[in-house]
């Protein structure tokens, strides 16, 4: 399963960007209003759950100064990567994340909406940075 956000225009350099999203503390700026809990457990992984679904423990597993940032899920049990791609783009940088998950076709169709919902929702706050 492949889900994209919109591409968002931040006004700040890729750089920036790059070393907001490599500091783990710093998704809890742009978590959801349905954020019910956020933990950071080591300096490159976090712990989150969102209202209505499991706590998730995401981990950095790539980065590419300063174009890319790959997340990963802790567990096995849901096999994902949230991954920003980072670009300049005259002046500020546009962002979009892309999340791939390998998840059976019933789970999938379950979860792509919040998922999809969630991607939104932090490339939004990631604009408003």
């Amino acid at each position: 399963m492949n889900l994209e956000s919109p591409k968002v225009s931040i006004s700040k350099s890729p750089q920036e960007v790059f070393d907001f999203l490599t500091n783990v503390e710093n998704f809890e700026q742009i978590m959801p209003e349905s954020k019910q809990k956020f933990e950071k457990l080591a300096v490159d992984k976090f712990l989150f759950q969102l209202k209505g679904m499991p706590e998730i423990i995401l981990k950095q597993k790539e980065e590419i100064a300063p174009s890319k940032v790959v997340l990963g899920a802790a567990s096995d049990k849901l096999p994902f990567t949230l991954t920003a791609n980072i670009n300049e783009n005259g002046g500020s940088t546009e962002t979009q994340l892309i999340f791939d998950g390998d998840f059976n076709p019933m789970m999938a169709m379950m979860i792509k909406k919040p998922i999809q919902n969630f991607i939104n929702s932090l490339a939004e706050n990631l604009e408003k940075l």
